[in-house]
């Protein structure tokens, strides 16, 4: 996620405090950059003074000379760290840097990630380690925020906290002046001017200028889905101008657009309808924060709202102690700050984590809440850009990415209906509909020599990275292609099915295909690890004996557990390994760059 700052002199800032914190975060959805600035606000409400920077926007020739710093990070992937610190992670491995390269550095770091995922908080374990291994000194016990936790990751964030800034004020100890109160409002991010902007700013297109975004045209928008099933699943395909260059696991990049009715009902409610279209000119106030840079700085809220500002995800704690502050009614500010309590927190959980409650929704309950608009982007989220893996090879469709998307849609425990925000203004896309599409590098790597087997296990819309990986092996003239797919039924939601049924045909493709509800009523489904476990012998020829490669990709819950336990299994009665040695086998797979998996939540 791209992110700007208030221009200033970083140096001679840093040089004017003796209690300065660096604040970098690492995301690829944007939570982390949420956690960094509560990490911030307290930060400065303890009289430190406090840079926070992106990974990938920070000058890596300074960390050399960096003292103190907080490190934000989240996990993706199979235990990857976020495309936006590669840079800097592939710095810190660097072999000819010295051990005590950063004996001056005093660093913490606070790990995001999801336990719902074999390498939780991943990444920020090696980064941990690493930064030890080159002198650096590790001030308090690292933190690991879990989705899965009741409130989320700020249910370890809040208890880290307090451990951190005690550290950091044994270093750099407090001054004689005491700390802003803990419950005051901070100044607002932005400050705010009247507008007289030549172009109207939801006319202007804010990723024009951004690098790795390029203009596209819908070439089709088709539901793959039977009509009568419960899920659509589309194939949309992109035509672009340029000569774009991507490979097998790359990703698209879309930024959403709400739908018009919530943004308009969601004004109202809030009671900026009348004011809606006003345009107005913002600048940063302090050089702490950041602001996408996606988002112009002549805008509208109805601007601001469909294209930039989350009004539909579910809001964390952080949300509630800034709203809090706006309520007018006594009632309802006492309700907003219990939930800011830990004495609130299980009630905070039914009211808004449980039941999946929107920001949106929050408000139009809340009816006496008053938000100023200098505090927009204090209080709302940023808007996320959704990534999809690309399901084409640009050699075999020249100028084209093709996606293969699930249309989200579904009830919540209070039997509201829900549709995904971005996968929802995707399925609105008509042929000749133009967007701007970003591209950004994968995690899938292929094998140089053609002869080499590859094995692809991807059930749903995981098949979309096998798709384009597929397509270019063959494009290449590789044959030693397997793919095993799985889904509900063979005649209702089976991807891609006459593709893969004319390269089995043309012997370039071994393909399987489990479907888990076609089976009789009380009877075992199948699914794609029992059918590589009736094929062990040819799986063992494959990975075992001939050093082939392995690529899962579908939802994180069940599935590629399930899938590495056939592959163990396997090299256990094909292969005569035993137990200790199987799982040895699938480490060396992983740490030799032969088993890929990307897999979602």
């Amino acid at each position: 996620m791209m992110a700007t700052s208030v221009d200033v002199d970083f140096k001679s800032r840093y040089s004017e405090s003796e209690r300065f914190i660096l604040i970098l975060y690492a995301t690829e959805t944007g939570v982390s950059l949420d956690t960094a600035e509560q990490i911030a606000r307290e930060a400065q409400r303890r009289l430190f003074t406090v840079q926070l920077v992106s990974t990938d926007a920070y000058p890596l020739e300074d960390f050399v000379h960096e003292t103190h710093i907080i490190f934000v990070v989240s996990t993706t992937g199979a235990g990857q760290e976020p495309r936006s610190m590669t840079a800097m992670w592939n710095m810190l491995l660097r072999a000819d840097l010295p051990q005590d390269i950063l004996e001056d550095l005093n660093f913490a770091v606070f790990g995001l990630g999801d336990t719902a995922y074999e390498k939780f908080c991943w990444a920020a374990k090696k980064l941990s380690r690493r930064l030890e291994s080159l002198g650096a000194r590790e001030i308090c016990e690292r933190g690991e925020g879990d989705e899965q936790h009741p409130l989320g990751i700020e249910g370890a964030l809040d208890a880290w906290m307090p451990e951190v800034f005690k550290a950091l004020e044994a270093l750099l100890p407090v001054p004689l002046s005491t700390c802003e109160d803990v419950n005051a409002l901070s100044p607002p991010k932005i400050s705010i001017a009247s507008s007289s902007c030549a172009v109207a700013p939801e006319e202007a297109d804010s990723l024009n200028g951004v690098g790795g975004y390029y203009c596209a045209n819908v070439r089709c928008n088709n539901r793959m889905t039977a009509k009568d099933w419960y899920q659509d699943v589309r194939h949309i395909e992109f035509d672009f101008e340029d000569d774009i260059v991507y490979s097998p696991g790359d990703v698209a990049v879309i930024h959403p657009v709400a739908s018009a009715a919530d943004v308009e009902s969601f004004l109202a409610s809030i009671g900026w309808l009348d004011i809606a279209d006003d345009e107005f000119c913002f600048s940063v106030q302090d050089w702490c924060w950041t602001v996408f840079e996606t988002i112009p700085k002549a805008t509208t809220l109805r601007s601001l709202f469909s294209r930039h500002l989350d009004i539909s995800s579910v809001p964390r704690r952080s949300f509630f102690r800034i709203l809090r502050h706006f309520a007018t009614d006594e009632i309802e500010s006492e309700k907003l700050s219990e939930f800011c309590s830990p004495e609130g927190a299980d009630e905070l959980y039914e009211y808004v984590t449980r039941v999946r409650r929107t920001i949106r929704e929050v408000l139009a309950e809340f009816h006496s809440v008053r938000i100023p608009k200098e505090y927009v982007f204090d209080l709302f989220p940023p808007m996320r850009p959704r990534q999809f893996s690309i399901a084409s090879s640009v050699r075999v469709h020249r100028k084209q990415v093709h996606l293969c998307i699930a249309i989200v849609k579904y009830k919540t425990k209070l039997k509201i209906s829900r549709r995904g925000v971005c996968s929802t203004y995707l399925s609105t896309l008509k042929p000749g509909d133009r967007i701007r599409v970003g591209i950004q590098k994968g995690f899938l790597a292929m094998p140089k020599d053609h002869a080499v087997p590859v094995v692809c296990i991807g059930p749903g819309t995981g098949v979309a990275p096998m798709r384009a990986l597929i397509s270019e092996r063959i494009y290449e003239g590789a044959k030693e292609n397997v793919l095993y797919f799985g889904c509900r039924s063979a005649s209702k939601d089976h991807h891609y099915s006459s593709e893969w049924k004319a390269l089995e045909a043309s012997k370039q493709l071994y393909y399987r295909a489990a479907f888990s509800r076609d089976g009789q009523e009380g009877a075992k489904r199948t699914y794609v690890q029992d059918l590589m476990v009736e094929d062990a012998k040819k799986l063992w020829d494959l990975i075992g004996q001939r050093g082939g490669w392995v690529y899962i990709s579908g939802s994180s819950n069940k599935m590629p557990i399930a899938v590495k336990g056939a592959i163990e299994l396997v090299a256990r009665t094909v292969g005569g390994m035993s137990e200790d040695a199987a799982r040895t086998f699938m480490k060396s797979l992983q740490d030799h760059g032969r088993l890929f998996e990307e897999c979602w939540s």
